[in-house]
Parts: structure tokens; C-alpha cells; sequence
């Protein structure tokens, strides 16, 4: 049976930050994901996830200025010191708080950018990310995102994705899979979890079109929960979705594997 980590970026948004760890551990969930942690101590991070039982499944490295609408930097020319270091916050917080698992937001194109060079910069910053979160046990995800949610984004397919996963050469860098943004770009969901699984290191989901619970729109989750399982995958799915109301209403979708998952 799939186990879920609840994204507390996108759900329990009715309650603060550091409260969402409490609902999502009220309503069955034993793990969570959020984009980035970094406005909060660790430590209180860490104490929230002990006091609810929780596995920290997955966050994101510093992605530059969000706000400017920078969405990553690994594979921008000139900002490869900031990336060393934003390999190194995330490192702190990933050893605070238990996380295996650390998303490379790759970034946009800027205008008239060459993407060779693009290309070539990416690469190294993940053989670097890699190097240094390999000691600890820690596994690099990169992510295809699609562009109508975030244009301009430099990696948007998964064949892409796992092209350059071999051509930096990493044990422990992986694809973050998400179904959301792949059935958008791509589709074809099942044939290309077959082809892919087993370089990748986390799934995500969210209905499509308009990112809202898994039971609504045109994929169905709960067919393919189970093709997933027949797969083998064992990792966490992460619920990057947006609830059409109060986070605990609609999770109806997620009763039948509530109690497996421990």
C-alpha cells in the first residue's frame, strides 16, 4: 500500500506553519514534505516532527529570491558560490531534522540564455550537491516541471530529467517524479513510470488540471496507487496539491490507506 507524506506548504494552510505538523499527524499522515524550511529554527522543526512522529520526507534547497520569481539556481552561469552554499543550509537542516531526500530546483532560462551552458553548469552543481550530501546518507532529486505553472523552467520532461541524472553520474542523485506536472507536459503515466522508476526517488501527485485533491480530475490516482505498488515502489508519494476547502474535508481519498501507514 502507497504511503503519503502531506505537503504543508499546499495543505493544513488554515493553521501556521509549525501547526500544520499537529493536523497532518491528527489525520493519519506519518510523513511530511514542504517546499523550504529556512524562516524557522531547525531544531523547532525537528522538535515539531519527534513530537508527532513524524518522517520528514522531503524539502527543497534554497531556491534564490522566490519573491523576484527565481525558482533555483543550480543551473544558472555566475551563481555557483550561492549554490555551495545553499548546498550547505539545506545539509543543516536535512541532518537536524532526519531528511533523506533534497530537491534541486534547477531555475528559469533567463532571456537569450545559452542553455549548453545552462546545461554544463547544472551538471556540475549537482556532481557537487552530490558529493557532499553522499557522506550523510542523503539522496539529490531534480524535478521536471511544466510550463504553464512554471514558464520558463529549465528541466519540463522525464526522459530529459534522467538524461542528465546519468551524465552526472551520482549513486544518489535521483528524479523526483511528479505526476501532476508529467501528466501535464507528457502524459502516458504508467508507461513512463515503468520506464523510469527506478531512477527515481520520490513521487508527488496532485488532480489534474487545477492541482486540487487526487480524486478529482483526469487521472485515476487510485488505479494507479495500485500499479505503483505492483511496481515495487516503496518510497513516500507526496500530496503537492492544493485542497478546494479545509485540508481535513477532503482528504475522503486518502481513508482507505490510512491505517497502513506506519
Amino acid at each position: 500500500m502507497p504511503r503519503f507524506a502531506a505537503n504543508l506548504s499546499m495543505m493544513y494552510t488554515e493553521h501556521d506553519f509549525l501547526d500544520r505538523f499537529a493536523a497532518a499527524a491528527a489525520d493519519g499522515f506519518r510523513a511530511v514534505e514542504y517546499l523550504f524550511p529556512y524562516e524557522y529554527p531547525a531544531e523547532e522543526i525537528a522538535r515539531r516532527l519527534r513530537e508527532h512522529g513524524l518522517t520528514q520526507a522531503l524539502f527543497n534547497l534554497p531556491p534564490g529570491d522566490w519573491a523576484a520569481g527565481e525558482r533555483g539556481v543550480a543551473a544558472l552561469p555566475g551563481r555557483e558560490a550561492e549554490f555551495a552554499e545553499s548546498v550547505q543550509q539545506a545539509l543543516r537542516y536535512a541532518l537536524a531534522t532526519g531528511c533523506r531526500r533534497l530537491h534541486v530546483m534547477a531555475g528559469r532560462v533567463p532571456e537569450g540564455a545559452d542553455r549548453d551552458a545552462m546545461r554544463r553548469t547544472y551538471v556540475a552543481n549537482l556532481r557537487h550537491a552530490a558529493q557532499q550530501l553522499a557522506p550523510h546518507g542523503i539522496t539529490a532529486l531534480i524535478e521536471p516541471i511544466n510550463t504553464r505553472d512554471m514558464p520558463g523552467y529549465f528541466l519540463n520532461f522525464q526522459q530529459q530529467a534522467h538524461e542528465v541524472v546519468a551524465e552526472v553520474g551520482a549513486t544518489n542523485l535521483k528524479v523526483q517524479m511528479d505526476l501532476y506536472h508529467c501528466q501535464i507536459m507528457e502524459g502516458d503515466l504508467l508507461m513512463r513510470l515503468q520506464r523510469h522508476l527506478t531512477g527515481v526517488g520520490h513521487l508527488q501527485i496532485a488532480g489534474v488540471p487545477h492541482r486540487h485533491e487526487p480524486d478529482t480530475g483526469e487521472v485515476n490516482y487510485r488505479w494507479l496507487f495500485d500499479e505503483i505498488d505492483a511496481l515495487g515502489y516503496d518510497g513516500y508519494i507526496g500530496c503537492e496539491y492544493r485542497p478546494r476547502g479545509a485540508t481535513s474535508a477532503g482528504l475522503g481519498w486518502f481513508a482507505p490507506y490510512k491505517d497502513v501507514q506506519s
